[in-house]
């Protein structure tokens, strides 16, 4: 009889165990299908131009991450963040940077550069990484360092292509994985994290919008409600994915979101020559196959060391419901720049993504 009582509980715990995972794996993909979906919606907000739109995004995120605060009544972590000076000045770089990869991005995709928008993101595990090996002496493996090659090659045939260097996609890798290597020494939650950012960033974007409409420049006011409304909408915009992203943070391991952060980059690409027509000569798509590579050789190591490490805990008794440790990614791992903390940089390439893109 006790036996067949602990068989039970096994299943029952078995049968729950996948239904979350089946909520987490839903929300993983809802999280990186809004971010890869979003260059659809910048555009809806023309003629607004890309700094307006910015300046909105930062004022209306903070009225939405204060009144999810409000409803969770989650308000212990603001106390305890202003009495670190240290950690308000993080929050400040983390703003800052993050400030530079949203303006850029949605410049660049009102730009007509959703295609370069995109690389930027494909890329961004590669420069992840290359951030470890310099700032944090991380050791990278072999496969690693013939990924970090590889993507370089393709930058250089990339800048061919171009014509120059492609410093759209570049901004954005590299302003995005400094974002995620501050939020690792700042350690606060998803939520949490926006509202301190967009906090930082309220009173001069607040002020830009008030300059701007003191000039008659603004269209927040003369382009009608619907106009009003979708400017507005930025704050929603901006924390859903990131609501969802959380929900699956905890539910999935970070082997599987690595692997869901690139639906992102292959949604924002597709757009980019499906939807938006952009031009795609051979020596761009030689280039974006190199990308493409690299990231296959870092999934694959990623991969192949979560297993090992998945197996090296299951003869010590560590995991259970047979499921890959949020540990086992070998060097460490980040997600949640877009909240869920690693103990390193993502030196396995799993991005950030609090507040992506």
């Amino acid at each position: 009889m006790q036996h067949q009582a602990g068989s039970t509980t096994g299943s029952a715990s078995s049968r729950t165990g996948g239904g979350e995972q089946r909520i987490g794996l839903l929300n993983g993909f809802a999280a990186y299908g809004m971010w890869g979906l979003v260059p659809l919606f910048w555009p809806l907000l023309e003629p607004a131009g890309a700094l307006e739109i910015l300046a909105h995004r930062m004022v209306w995120s903070l009225g939405v991450v204060g009144v999810a605060l409000l409803v969770m009544r989650r308000w212990a972590w603001l106390g305890e963040l202003l009495r670190q000076p240290r950690k308000l000045g993080l929050v400040t770089v983390a703003a800052a940077v993050i400030t530079v990869n949203w303006g850029v991005y949605i410049w660049s995709v009102n730009s007509g550069h959703v295609v370069e928008a995109s690389l930027g993101y494909f890329i961004n595990p590669l420069v992840t990484i290359a951030m470890g090996v310099l700032l944090l002496k991380e050791r990278l493996r072999p496969t690693q360092w013939a990924a970090v090659g590889v993507g370089l090659c393709a930058v250089v045939v990339l800048t061919v292509g171009y014509g120059r260097p492609p410093w759209i996609s570049l901004t954005l890798a590299f302003s995005f994985a400094t974002y995620g290597l501050v939020k690792k020494k700042v350690n606060l939650g998803g939520i949490e994290s926006l509202a301190a950012e967009t906090a930082v960033q309220f009173v001069p974007a607040l002020g830009y919008l008030l300059w701007l409409g003191a000039k008659g420049d603004a269209t927040f006011a003369t382009h009608g409600a619907g106009h009003a409304t979708l400017l507005a909408a930025t704050g929603v915009v901006t924390a859903v994915p990131l609501v969802c992203f959380g929900a699956a943070a905890i539910r999935v391991p970070l082997s599987t979101l690595g692997l869901l952060q690139y639906l992102a980059p292959v949604f924002q690409f597709l757009l980019g020559i499906l939807y938006f027509h952009e031009a795609m000569p051979a020596e761009r798509w030689a280039g974006f196959a190199l990308v493409w590579l690299a990231l296959s050789l870092l999934t694959f190591d990623a991969l192949r060391t979560a297993r090992r490490g998945a197996l090296a805990l299951r003869a010590h008794g560590g995991v259970a419901d047979g499921g890959v440790a949020d540990g086992a990614l070998g060097d460490g791992a980040v997600a949640g720049a877009g909240g869920i903390v690693g103990p390193r940089v993502a030196a396995d390439g799993v991005a950030s993504a609090d507040a992506a893109p």
